[in-house]
Parts: C-alpha cells; sequence; structure tokens
C-alpha cells in the first residue's frame, strides 16, 4: 500500500513540476508576465482539481506551496492584480483540504489572515482598492477550508488516532489565545460586512463562515461581545431588507438564522448564564438552600475590555433587545420556501430548549412560530415544526416543560379571547394566525395518548376542556364571538346539480352528488378565513371529545331559542363542533372516508335529543319578519338610525365622490335561511353518528328534509337535498329514492298532518310532489294511498287555487310515474288501402268493355240450390245444418277485460280530474290537460274512451284557450290520443280538429312576427328556442296531422289543405326539430296521395309554371327538403 501511495505521489510530482518550476522563475508580477503568470496558474489549480480525490502528502503539498508563498512575499498584495490573487487563493482552497491535517500551526496562521485581510480588504486604502467581489469569494473559500470541521473518516493515511480532536484542539487553543483573539473579531466584523453582499456565492459563503467560527473558534465570551452586531446583521440579511425584490434567498435565510441561533445559544443561553451567575436554576429543593446566596460568576482572567462578562443587569438588557429582534422576524413566517421556514423551525427549536431562563418573554414568540409553521402548506415544514413542538414540550427538563405548556395554554385562551376582535376588523391573515394555533394545540392534545402521563401534557387537554366545558369558559369568548360572528350565503353556489335539474329535467339520481353549499364570512374578505374557523372548531371537538358537548349544547339552545342575529352563527358553531366531536365531515366524501367508528351512549343520546329538538322547528307556524318582533341584542342594528346632529358639517379627507355608506347587515330573510341551512346539516350529522339507528328518527327527519328541498331559496334547496343524500348514506340505503320508498309512510302522514285545517302548510302538496318525482317508479306501490289522499283534500279545498294547482302536479307526478312503469297500450291501425288504386288495368278493361251487351241471363235448372246465404240458412234451420264460424273462436270483448290496479287507479284519477277542465285557474288547466296526455299511453280504451268522450267538448273549447300554453298542452293531448287511439279520433281529427288547427296556425303566422323570440330573416318560421310555447304547439299539431294521416283515408279537400298548410315548416329558417316532423307529415301523406304532394311542393320551390304558379312562394326556400323527400 505505501508502495503504491508513494508512486501516484510521484506521478503527481511528476504532473505539477513543469507548472510550479516556470512560476517560481515568474514570481516577479509585471505587466509583461502576468499573462503567463495567470496561465500557469490556471494549469496548477485544474491539475490540483483532477487530482483533488488523492490526498496531497505533506512534502508535494509544501513543494506546491513554495511558489505560490514565494508569489505573496516578493509581490505587496496591492500590486497583484484580482485575478492573480484569486487563482492564487484557489490553489490555496486545495491544499489546505489535505494540508489542514498537519499544516505548521505558523502557517496556519498566516494563511488565516491572509484570507481574513483580502476578505476586509485591509491591504489597500481606498475606494479603488477595494478587491472584486470574485476575489473576496476566493478569500473566503480558502478560510473556510482552513477553518471548517472535518470527520474521523476524512484523516490521511497512517494518521494517529484521535488526530482530528487533537488537531481541533490546537487550533481551538490558538484562535483563543489573547493574541489571536482580535483577529478573529476583525475577521467576524468583515464577514458581517460581505454577508451583506449582492454577489450571491459571496453572501453564502460569509454565512457558512460566521457560523463555522463563531461555533468552533470564537470563545464564548466573545461571542457575547459581537451577539448585538450579529444579531442586527442576520436580521437584516434573513429579511432582505437591502433586496429590490422582497423576499431574501431561502438559502440565504436559512445561513443567516443558522449564525443567530447559534450566536444567541452560545452567548445568551441558560447554560453559560448560569455558570457566570447571570441567573439562577431551581430544579430541585436543594437548590433553594443558596437562595439567600449572591451568584459566583465566573473571573475575568484575561482583562480584555473587549470581552463581556455575563452579569445579571448585562442579561436583562441583552435579553429585552434581542426580544425586540427576533420579534421583527416574526415576518418570516409568511416566507415562500421551504428551506427558509425549516430553518426558523430549527431556530424557535433550539432557543426554546436553550433558553428558558434567560428569555422568558420570547418563549410565546418563539413557541406562536412553531404553532404558525406546524400549519404550513409544505408538508417538511409542517412535519418538522411539529416534531419539534413536540421535542421541546416533551423531551426538556422538567422545569422548563412546565414553563413551555403554562405559556401554551395562554396563547391558546388569548387566541380565543383575541378571535373576535380579528374578526370584526376584518383582518384575515390574523383570523388564519389564530385558528391555525389553536388547530395546532388541539393536535398537540391528541398527541398526549401516547406519551407518558408524568411527562404533563394532559394539561393542555384540560385547558381545552375548560374552553369548551361548563366551567364558564365559553361564556367568555362565546358571546364576544357570535356578536361578529354572521355569515351570509354566497352569491354564486358551485355545484354539480341544481333543483332545476331535479324538477325540470326530472332526473333524481343527480341527488346523491349534491354537497352541502358553503357559505361567506360577513367579516371576511378571502375565503380562507371561513375555511381556517371551520378548521379550527372541527378541531376541539376533536380534541376535546365528549367534553365538547356543553359547548355544543350552549350554542344549539341559543341558536334554537333566540330569534337573534346570532342565532345562525350558534348553530354553525355547534355543526362545526360536531363535525370534530363525530369525525364526520359534511363532505362528499365525509362517510366514505369515516369507516365504521363507535360512539359513546352519552352522545348518541345527546344526538337523539337534538334531532328532536331540532326537527320541531318545522312543526311550528314560521313567523313573519316583517310584522313579529325580533329579539335584537346590542350592537345589532337591522334598521339606520335616525340622529341629530348640530354644528358645522365635518370635513372628509378623502378623495371619495360619494358619502360613506354604513355596513350593510345580512336581511332577516338571509339569516333564516341560513339558520334552516345549520338546522339541515345538524340532522345529517345526527344520521351519520346514530347511522342505521336513526331510521326511527325518520318520522321527524322526512319533511323538514323535503320541505327545505322545495324552498325557492338556492341554497336552502341544496342544504335539503345534501342533507336527504347525507341521510340515505349514512343509515346505508342505496339511494334516496330507496330511503323514501322505504319510509313512504312516514312521509305521507307528514304531509297529511300538514294539510288539515288545524294545521295547514301550503309548501305540503310541493313537498309530496317532489316526494313522488324522488321516489320514482317505484311510487307505483304507493300511488292509491298518495291519490287517495289528494282527493280527499281536493274535496275540501277545491276552492282555494294554490291547493288546488298543488294537488294536480302531484296526481300529475304519479301518472308519470306510472307511465314510466306500466307498458303502453297503442292502437294498431291497419292501413285503408280500399280506396287506393295501384294498378290501372282494371279500369283500361272497364273502359274497352263498358259498351259491350249484357249477358244474356242463364236458365239453365241446375236442381235444388238454397237463394240465401249459408249462414242466413243456418238460422232459420234452428241451428241444424252448417256450424257458426267463429262461435268458439270469438276473441274477448276488449271493454270487458279485466283493469289492473294500475290501470284502475289511473282511471279513477282521469274520470275525477276532467271536471276541472273547466277551472278559472289556467294553470290548473293546463296540469289536468297534461295528466291526461301522460295518462293516454297507460290506460286500455274501454277505460279511456267514455271518459275522453265525455270531456271532448271541454277539450276542443281548450283549443280556444286565451293563454297559449293551455293551447298547447291541449294539442299535446291530441297529439297522444292521436297516435295511441287513432281508431276513435280519426273522424274527430278531421272534424272537429282540423279546422281549429288550421285556424291556430295562421293565428300563430300573425303572432310570431311580433314576438321577440321569433326567428329573423326573410321568411323566417318560428322561435329559435326549442322550448316556447308556440314551437311545442307547432311540433303537437304537426305530429297529430301525421298520425291523423296515417292508415285513414283523407278527402281531397281536406288533404290538400294540409298539404299547403305545412309547407312553410320545409324553410331551411325553420327550426330544426321541425323541419324533421315536416318530413315526415308530407312523407305520410305521400302514401296516400304522392301527385298531390309532388304538385304542391314542386310548385312551392318554382319548379312548376303554368295554372299551379299562384303555389309558388319565393321567401320560402325548400329545396334541401325536397331532395330528402325525394330520395326517401
Amino acid at each position: 500500500m505505501a508502495a503504491s501511495s508513494d508512486g501516484r505521489q510521484q506521478n503527481l510530482f511528476q504532473k505539477l513540476k513543469p507548472l510550479c518550476v516556470p512560476l517560481l522563475e515568474k514570481s516577479q508580477l509585471t505587466p509583461v508576465n502576468v499573462p503567463t503568470v495567470l496561465h500557469l496558474l490556471s494549469d496548477l489549480e485544474n491539475t490540483l482539481h483532477r487530482e483533488s480525490e488523492r490526498q496531497l502528502s505533506t512534502s508535494l503539498a509544501s513543494y506546491v506551496f513554495y511558489p505560490i508563498s514565494t508569489i505573496l512575499r516578493r509581490n505587496t498584495l496591492a500590486q497583484i492584480p484580482d485575478r492573480v490573487l484569486e487563482r492564487v487563493l484557489n490553489i490555496l482552497t486545495v491544499l489546505c483540504e489535505s494540508w489542514w491535517w498537519d499544516c505548521e500551526l505558523e502557517v496556519w496562521t498566516q494563511l488565516f489572515m491572509l484570507s481574513s485581510s483580502i476578505l476586509g480588504s485591509l491591504e489597500g486604502k481606498g475606494k479603488d482598492k477595494l478587491r472584486s467581489d470574485e476575489t473576496r469569494e476566493a478569500a473566503a473559500m480558502c478560510l473556510l477550508a482552513l477553518t471548517h470541521e472535518r470527520d474521523n473518516s476524512e484523516p490521511p493515511p497512517g494518521a494517529a488516532e484521535g488526530l482530528f480532536s487533537a488537531r481541533i484542539a490546537l487550533l481551538q487553543g490558538h484562535t483563543q489565545s489573547a493574541k489571536f483573539i482580535p483577529v478573529l473579531g476583525q475577521t467576524i466584523d468583515s464577514l458581517l460586512t460581505t454577508s451583506k453582499s449582492r454577489h450571491r456565492p459571496l453572501q453564502h459563503v460569509s454565512l457558512q463562515l460566521l457560523d463555522v467560527i463563531i461555533r468552533v473558534y470564537a470563545p464564548n465570551r466573545l461571542v457575547a461581545s459581537v451577539l448585538p452586531g450579529v444579531v442586527s446583521t442576520m436580521s437584516r440579511v434573513a429579511l432582505g431588507t437591502q433586496e429590490n425584490k422582497g423576499w431574501a434567498n431561502g438559502d440565504i435565510v436559512a445561513g443567516a438564522l443558522l449564525v443567530m441561533q447559534n450566536t444567541v445559544a452560545i452567548s445568551i443561553g441558560d447554560a453559560v448564564c448560569i455558570a457566570d451567575g447571570a441567573v439562577r436554576s431551581f430544579v430541585v429543593l436543594e437548590d433553594l438552600v443558596h437562595l439567600s446566596c449572591s451568584p459566583n460568576p465566573t473571573k475575568d482572567t484575561t482583562g480584555a475590555s473587549y470581552l463581556i462578562t455575563r452579569t445579571p443587569s448585562w442579561l436583562h438588557a441583552s435579553a429585552s433587545q434581542l426580544h425586540i429582534a427576533l420579534n421583527a422576524l416574526t415576518p418570516l413566517v409568511y416566507h415562500p420556501t421551504a428551506v427558509a421556514l425549516i430553518a426558523l423551525a430549527n431556530m424557535a427549536k433550539e432557543l426554546l430548549s436553550t433558553t428558558s431562563l434567560t428569555l422568558p418573554q420570547s418563549q410565546p414568540l418563539l413557541l406562536s412560530w412553531l404553532l404558525s409553521l406546524s400549519n404550513s402548506s409544505y408538508p417538511r415544514v409542517a412535519d418538522t415544526a411539529y416534531t419539534s413542538l413536540l421535542h421541546v414540550l416533551t423531551g426538556s427538563p422538567a422545569n422548563v416543560r412546565q414553563v413551555l405548556l403554562q405559556t401554551l395554554m395562554h396563547i391558546s385562551k388569548e387566541c380565543m379571547n383575541s378571535l373576535p376582535v380579528s374578526i370584526a376588523s376584518q383582518a384575515d391573515a390574523r383570523i388564519e394566525h389564530i385558528a391555525g394555533h389553536v388547530e395546532v394545540i388541539c393536535r398537540l392534545a391528541l398527541s398526549t395518548s401516547d406519551i407518558p402521563k408524568d411527562i404533563g401534557l394532559s394539561s393542555i387537554s384540560g385547558t381545552l376542556h375548560y374552553i369548551l366545558g361548563p366551567g364558564g369558559g365559553i361564556e367568555k369568548w362565546g358571546w364576544t364571538l357570535l356578536s361578529v360572528l354572521q355569515f351570509k350565503p354566497p352569491s354564486v353556489s358551485i355545484n354539480p346539480v341544481s333543483i332545476s335539474q331535479l324538477l325540470l329535467e326530472g332526473n333524481p339520481d343527480t341527488i346523491e352528488r349534491v354537497t352541502f353549499p358553503e357559505v361567506t364570512l360577513k367579516n371576511a374578505i378571502s375565503r380562507s378565513a371561513t375555511d381556517s374557523l371551520a378548521s379550527m372548531f372541527r378541531a376541539l371537538g376533536r380534541a376535546s371529545g365528549d367534553h365538547c358537548l356543553y359547548a355544543v349544547e350552549w350554542f344549539v339552545k341559543l341558536g334554537l331559542h333566540s330569534k337573534s342575529s346570532a342565532a345562525a352563527s350558534s348553530l354553525w358553531c355547534a355543526v362545526r363542533l360536531l363535525e370534530g366531536v363525530s369525525g364526520i365531515p359534511l363532505t362528499s366524501d365525509g362517510l366514505q372516508s369515516q369507516g365504521v367508528t363507535s360512539y359513546s351512549k352519552h352522545l348518541e343520546k345527546f344526538i337523539r335529543g337534538l334531532t328532536r329538538e331540532v326537527a320541531e322547528l318545522w312543526t311550528v307556524e314560521p313567523v313573519d319578519p316583517s310584522t313579529a318582533p325580533s329579539e335584537v341584542r346590542e350592537g345589532d342594528e337591522l334598521s339606520p338610525r335616525t340622529e341629530v346632529v348640530k354644528g358645522v358639517k365635518e370635513i372628509r379627507v378623502t378623495l371619495d365622490i360619494v358619502e360613506p355608506r354604513p355596513p350593510t347587515t345580512p336581511t332577516a330573510d338571509d339569516q333564516l335561511l341560513l339558520h334552516r341551512a345549520f338546522c339541515l346539516q345538524l340532522l345529517a350529522l345526527g344520521a351519520g353518528i346514530l347511522q342505521a339507528r336513526f331510521t326511527g328518527l325518520l318520522i321527524h327527519v322526512i319533511y323538514p328534509v323535503l320541505h327545505s328541498i322545495v324552498s325557492p331559496n338556492h341554497h336552502c334547496s341544496l342544504s335539503g337535498m345534501a342533507a336527504l343524500a347525507f341521510i340515505a348514506n349514512a343509515t346505508s340505503y342505496a339511494s334516496p329514492g330507496s330511503l323514501l320508498l322505504s319510509h313512504f309512510d312516514y312521509a305521507l302522514d307528514g304531509v297529511s298532518r300538514r294539510l288539515n285545517r288545524r294545521w295547514f302548510d301550503v309548501d305540503a302538496t310541493k313537498v309530496l310532489a317532489v316526494l313522488v318525482r324522488l321516489v320514482g317508479s317505484d311510487i307505483v306501490e304507493k300511488a292509491g294511498d298518495v291519490v287517495e289522499e289528494c282527493f280527499d283534500r281536493l274535496d275540501e279545498y277545491h276552492g282555494y287555487e294554490v291547493i288546488v294547482e298543488g294537488l294536480m302536479e302531484v296526481l300529475g307526478e304519479v301518472v308519470k310515474a306510472i307511465e314510466a312503469d306500466e307498458p303502453h297500450v297503442r292502437d294498431e291501425v291497419a292501413e285503408d288501402n280500399s280506396q287506393m288504386a295501384h294498378d290501372l288495368q282494371p279500369l283500361y278493361e272497364w273502359i274497352t268493355h263498358r259498351n259491350d251487351p249484357l249477358l244474356d241471363s242463364d236458365h239453365t235448372d241446375y236442381g235444388p240450390a238454397p237463394r240465401r246465404a249459408w249462414r242466413d240458412l243456418g238460422h232459420d234451420e234452428g241451428g241444424q245444418g252448417e256450424p257458426q264460424i267463429g262461435d268458439d273462436q270469438r276473441e274477448e270483448d276488449p271493454a270487458e277485460q279485466a283493469l289492473t290496479s294500475v290501470q284502475s287507479l289511473t282511471k279513477q284519477m282521469v274520470s275525477r280530474s276532467i271536471h276541472f277542465l273547466t277551472y278559472g285557474s289556467p294553470v290548473i288547466r293546463a296540469r289536468i290537460l297534461s295528466l291526461l296526455t301522460s295518462a293516454t299511453p297507460v290506460m286500455p280504451e274501454s277505460a279511456l274512451l267514455p271518459s275522453i268522450h265525455q270531456a271532448w267538448p271541454f277539450i276542443l273549447n281548450r283549443l280556444n284557450d286565451q293563454e297559449l300554453f293551455v293551447v298547447s298542452a291541449t294539442a299535446e293531448l291530441i297529439e297522444a290520443l292521436a297516435t295511441h287511439v287513432g281508431s276513435f279520433m280519426g273522424r274527430r281529427i278531421w272534424d272537429d280538429i282540423w279546422p281549429r288547427f288550421h285556424a291556430i296556425l295562421k293565428k300563430l303566422e300573425t303572432t310570431d312576427g311580433q314576438s321577440a323570440l321569433a326567428r329573423r330573416g326573410y321568411g323566417a318560421v318560428g322561435t329559435d328556442s326549442a322550448y316556447t310555447n308556440s314551437h311545442r304547439l307547432y311540433r303537437s299539431i304537426i305530429k297529430t296531422m301525421t298520425a291523423a294521416v296515417n292508415g285513414v283515408y283523407m278527402q281531397d279537400g281536406a288533404g290538400w289543405d294540409v298539404i299547403l298548410a305545412f309547407r312553410r315548416f320545409l324553410h331551411r329558417g325553420a327550426h330544426t326539430e321541425l323541419q324533421m316532423w315536416a318530413r315526415e307529415l308530407y312523407a305520410t301523406l305521400s302514401k296516400g296521395n304522392e301527385d298531390a304532394v309532388w304538385l304542391a311542393l314542386m310548385a312551392t320551390s318554382g319548379r312548376l309554371t303554368g295554372d299551379v304558379a299562384f303555389l309558388r312562394e319565393v321567401r320560402w326556400d325548400i329545396n334541401d327538403n325536397i331532395l330528402l323527400l325525394l330520395n326517401e
């Protein structure tokens, strides 16, 4: 091994010799040889870097050092150019990495002083002699190579054990001597200057050097002397006061905080101050024995005036100034880089552990840093801060731990007391700061479960129990908080579905994806402030557990029994606390993420009582806020005050043009709706806690939830749908419809009790309608009860338009559900081709023989033969003869077929509803027509046609109704009848309906031109939207006439009128849907009279002239649709 090492050193020597010898020859620098020296120095540096993995021997390092030292001796520092000096320092840096272990102390000292002088620019005077940043960086790197710590794995081969300890002890003894301390002081001063440099590499290495020198080489009394300067400079560097962009670089902040941390710990730490007598420590009883004795400070043996002697007065003054400096670093909590935040957390941890006695006034500040950083958005920062917090609370001595715990409990109480002030001042950042502190303290309380009880962390849980428990804690901050905590519904609610989709599009399955809408804090600008408050209350409930139920009950009682503006806010607080107690967030995945959880009997009993109490709110008649008196607490200004002001009007020193207005407060209606929404959240949480055991309470809960769904307010409606979906999920039902179907009697009972004269709710009919809609087609099993309830109420309240309209809406929903469940009964109409001629050969034959003489009578006697039909002959002979054909095969009359229960129920609804076709309200008339339309596909002819025949005059009168939507509903009914019972409607359409349709089409052609929704352009037809009444009426008329001409013989005159009347719907400017149905109509017409259709369309498009030229319509472009019809 030795031989191979010597061989490598010899090879390296051969590489270095051609560089060192010329360099020695040109050691005297002149302007002529400076480029050559630079080239040689560059090659030497590159060679050393390439061989940096090999340990240089002492002799080889001395060999390289000799020409370098010669250059430094033969030239003054002022004469050496920056570039040459930079290369020299770089070479010395590489040499010191290997030479540090056995370099002579004198050489080490000279190199240290050389680098320090260059770093501080002490070799020249005047501004023009300052070295460049790159040169000073090289000097700092050389100084760092001389001073940085090594470990035992780095010594050269063959070195004795303990070489590192001996070497570092030698250097420390030398640097801490009275002769070298001024050099250290000057070096620290130079580094403080370069640490503020804008040259980033120089600033970074200066901070590293400061840390090494202060921590390893400087005596602690010198560190105490430079404490003010170091703290002041590092504070400016960390805060980036010289940075134009705002925040300082994260690595620079971390380096500055590390220097400050070590400086404070060394100069003003508990251990050194106790040793010097500046502070006393009382850990055991024996320490009290020396209480009356004066401390014995360590005597100064050096006599140097620049070394500080730690005394109580010095400590008091330094601690005060240091607290101010630390307080100035608080903005670093919001630094955007994780490196800086981790360094701040480590600094707080170190100072809490080492300065608990010397810096007692800074303990709350340092703890607040760790609390804030524990809520950082960077996971690594949050984990580091939280781990540091646990470490100082569990790993510190008993006396230190108790002080920290008392400080932590004081912080929690102060946070709850100062929170209302921050909310009232709309300080969002302060709100998030306070809420984050409380949340982390609650996490600490939960983390004490795995820590031994003798540690004493249970006092955190005890403090939370006091804040939320019956000891009077909640009364101290609860009233103040509620006086400023006001919510308002957001202007826009973002949710996957809306109540309009549920009620108009008929898709109740989407209710399962609804989440509870969020609310906005009135006194907060950002959304994050409201979220932080919610997280704080959840954390309080989670940490306190069942001890929090007192606070929940306090908030609930205030919210349910108070009519002030604080009622809704009280319920919001109760909901958030209960979320924490149960561990169930009211989100879409709240129950999925929760899993199976067992709760205490006390909590379940509390929830049962709370659910009943909340559900009773819907059994009390709501008070009109405009007439009912309300309790307005002091500070609530729901109306402007009238004031009398005397004197000169005050001049506003602002640039506002308008007068300032007082802040608006949420209206009473908004607060009432929010109150109901929060009550629904309480019901949902009760279901989440009780789960399957909640089914017994559904008799109280179903009606309030459904009543909220039909609310005209979007926020309340979404809350009701979210609550229903949450309850269904919590009680293990596949969907809300399954839940309502299983407890349909509960829901129907709730509606029935609110439709009697003793207690009446106008919205009860809407609740019943939405109940039928949500259950869907499964309602068929319970339809009889619903229909019976509706007709009972119709008999009782038939004179009240609102009630009748609601009940008819319910019946319509029932029929739609039956229509979706039952198979359609369609009348199969055979095409009547008896009047259609497909072959003209018989005609030609008749023309040929029309004048031929008649054949003579046949007088041949064929014997006895019957003179009548065989069937009649059988009847005359008393049944003797040929058997009657079809007696056994005769089908049963459809009228005699037994109806199913559903068809019988539908027949009952139809027969009892047709009387309302003449009701005064057009809405009710339209609903009856829609009911008949939905019942037509379900009922057989034997059940449907008698009622239709009876109501036929009323149906015809509805075509002359003043309201267009009633006429449209009538046309849809006629369309359904023509489609499903065409044989019954065949002649009625041509005799009764078509003349009215013809008149309606002419009337609509005139009125569409005056409508704002009509299509614009030459020859435009109809409206742009497919949801207007006129469009629906057009569609129904076209489909009705299509069904009427299909398979029914049509007179030529009426058929020609139909062909001409619907030509405009083939115009390319008409709606696409109307064009499609018009093509189908003309295709059906072509089956009966193809020539007439061809003639009319060709003449309309201008392709025929002559006698049919009058049919030409220039305003209609129907060529495209003609081509489609011809291609068919």
